[in-house]
């Protein structure tokens, strides 16, 4: 084998993690189930599929057909859009929930929230409204 291959590198691809927004705001996204870790800070729009553990900062909205758990070291600023999301860090934003929403111990939410099923940990902090209204 040769130690200076002419060959070209295979690019690297993820499906899985989101990549870093760029400077302009782009969104994010991500096909599959994905981490954004802790330390990590995204200005802008948030889209993913499947599933997102968020445990870092994000400032704009999250938008996503899937599962979204905003990790307890995560401060959210912004709107958030999902099938299903669990809380168990900050958000500051309303939470628009398609079929779930879960406050959990320890979590703070300074929004409303529309979903049609929710539960709400007593060691939860929820200032704002809920909008329960069960799907028919």
């Amino acid at each position: 084998m040769n130690m200076f291959s002419t060959r070209k590198p295979e690019p690297l691809t993820s499906t899985s993690t989101p990549t870093p927004a760029p400077s302009n705001g782009a969104p994010v996204s991500a096909k599959s189930g994905g981490l954004l870790s802790r330390g990590v800070s995204i200005k802008g729009t948030v889209k993913f599929r499947d599933e997102l553990l968020i445990d870092g900062e994000v400032e704009g909205t999250i938008d996503s057909t899937g599962s979204l758990t905003v990790g307890e070291h995560a401060s959210i600023k912004g709107e958030i859009r999902s099938k299903s999301v669990r809380v168990r860090g900050t958000v500051e934003g309303d939470i628009f929930a398609s079929e779930r929403c879960e406050l959990q111990a320890g979590c703070t939410l300074q929004g409303d929230i529309e979903a049609p099923r929710l539960v709400v940990d007593e060691n939860a902090t929820f200032l704002g409204s809920a909008k329960v209204t069960p799907k028919s």
